[in-house]
């Protein structure tokens, strides 16, 4: 590992026409990307190609058209105003698939730009809050640029990386990005009261971040032996596990520990996981294994939407053609808890978002469907749990019409009928 003493100095490797990966989500190296922005005038037809990042993300600003290019596998907030399906672009695949893609290098990968602790002793750093989908990048990049943050908690599982690994590097010592959900309104919690009532003690849960888990985890308090095989998992996880509603007993895939492929909080969520041996961090090609997920017993996906139509279709990720996420992990634990035994995949959302309703005849034009109607097994609002598996489209329709929102159900009524006559 070579240490330079600017992070322009240690992107001195990348030239132009290359394809770089950029690790995500907290793990966001902000110091590699603002000094990646600074050798703009250096560069040409360079492609980022990254999971959601955190940020300004100033790379994707059009003054920087035909200097970089982004493939987003995801994209956060930072992208939604940027995304155009041309300079800023959307990469739609299943989050258990990503490792096997880069490995494939359909889309070699030249530089990898990575975030890590500082190496122990042994020369060993640690991918910290997000293995997800960067160690495979490692493997396959010809080079690696780190990151090295003083602040970066150490994490166990599949996240370690040696020194010998790393062939340019900076230091720094920066906060990790903290996201916090805030407070869940008075609907939320009614979803996840509805949520929880669905939930058995055993199960072994998938939650994300936002409002509706932590509501969710906030009704959970009074069941034993819950375990976490996940995605991700935020702050609202530490009150269940700490007190002992979560212990992991009845996992049958790593039982013991809290399983995820990356972690999003607060400080207090990164003093939690550093160098806590019951949590690993592994890679999403195993998390979100469908083939792995199966095999833990009462598999409990809580995952949401942007709309759902009657039959029981689901758009994650987009509003008409406009792209705002991207297909994620929904799907990989969807079907992994529909073929978990005692398993329930579940989508869990308000009824309305803007006065309009989230339940609607038909999806807008262009909606992505992230969730086929056949995956699709409860559908949860604050008026109750709609239970589609099994049903006819008639049946689904009436379930889902049931459970929105009382203003919106005469017009969702009139509408299933109209398109049926």
């Amino acid at each position: 590992m070579k240490l330079h003493p600017t992070a322009e100095d240690a992107l001195a490797c990348i030239v132009p026409g290359q394809r770089v990966f950029v690790h995500g989500m907290a793990a966001t190296p902000h110091v590699l990307l603002a000094g990646l922005v600074k050798r703009a005038e250096q560069l040409r037809d360079i492609e980022l190609i990254h999971l959601h990042t955190h940020g300004p993300g100033a790379y994707a600003d059009p003054a920087f058209d035909g200097v970089f290019r982004v493939a987003n596998l995801f994209l956060g907030p930072n992208m939604r105003d940027q995304y155009d399906a041309n300079r800023v672009d959307y990469l739609p695949c299943f989050l258990s698939e990503i490792p096997a893609l880069l490995r494939s290098r359909r889309r070699p990968i030249h530089v990898a730009l990575i975030h890590v602790s500082p190496p122990d002793k042994h020369g060993h750093c640690s991918l910290g809050v997000g293995i997800d989908v960067t160690r495979t990048a490692i493997d396959v990049a010809d080079v690696v640029v780190a990151q090295v943050n003083a602040q970066m908690p150490r994490t166990h599982g599949e996240g370690f990386i040696h020194v010998v690994e790393i062939d340019h590097a900076v230091e720094v010592d920066v906060p990790i990005d903290e996201v916090s959900a805030g407070e869940p309104t008075e609907v939320e919690l009614a979803i996840g009261r509805h949520v929880a009532s669905l939930i058995e003690d055993g199960a072994t849960l998938q939650t994300g971040i936002g409002r509706i888990p932590d509501a969710v985890l906030r009704a959970l308090t009074r069941h034993r032996n819950l375990g976490v095989h996940s995605e991700m998992f935020s702050d609202g996880l530490i009150d269940l596990i700490e007190s002992g509603a979560v212990d992991n007993s009845q996992k049958h895939i790593m039982p013991g520990r809290t399983v995820a492929t990356f972690v999003m909080g607060t400080r207090r969520l990164y003093d939690f996981i550093d160098d806590n041996t019951s949590v690993e961090l592994r890679d999403a090609g195993f998390v979100n294994n469908v083939a792995v997920i199966k095999k833990n017993p009462r598999v409990t996906a809580i995952n949401s939407a942007v709309e759902i139509d009657m039959t029981g279709q689901v758009c994650a990720d987009s509003l008409g053609h406009r792209v705002i996420s991207g297909v994620g992990g929904q799907m990989d634990f969807i079907r992994g808890a529909s073929l978990s035994e005692h398993g329930k995949p579940i989508i869990a959302l308000p009824s309305r978002a803007r006065g309009e309703s989230r339940i609607v005849p038909t999806l807008k034009p262009g909606a992505g469907v992230v969730t086929t109607r056949a995956h699709v097994h409860y559908v949860v609002t604050e008026y109750g749990v709609a239970d589609l598996y099994g049903k006819t489209i008639s049946e689904r329709a009436r379930a889902l019409i049931s459970i929105a929102h009382p203003e919106d159900r005469e017009r969702l009524d009139r509408a299933w009928h109209a398109a049926r006559s």
